[in-house]
């Protein structure tokens, strides 16, 4: 996910989407991320509203909530969307960099 953010920094196609809580996203988010908080009952309204045919990354705190995330938007019909694999957690254990 990190070489993926790297390499579409300038790309103004590519979207890291955090699927956390706003309290969550306050305490610390990977740069330029959106959030779409995935509990909210519009969510997939939400997510559907999103340009199809851009290159997502898709994070939360441990995996699972991006990982349904990534689901719901296959079946919504986007082409090109990457999880990190055990979230965020595993991104600050790894020592990448996160905003605030």
């Amino acid at each position: 996910a990190f070489a993926i953010i790297q390499e579409n920094q300038d790309n103004p196609d590519f979207v890291v989407l955090d699927v956390r809580t706003a309290k969550e996203f306050a305490e610390g988010h990977l740069e330029n991320a959106i959030l779409v908080d995935f509990y909210t009952p519009t969510f997939r309204d939400d997510i559907n509203q999103l340009d199809k045919n851009k290159k997502y990354v898709i994070y939360c705190r441990g995996g699972s909530r991006s990982g349904q995330a990534l689901s719901i938007m296959y079946e919504l019909g986007f082409v090109e969307v990457y999880n990190v694999l055990d979230g965020i957690v595993r991104w600050q254990s790894e020592g990448l960099p996160m905003v605030k």
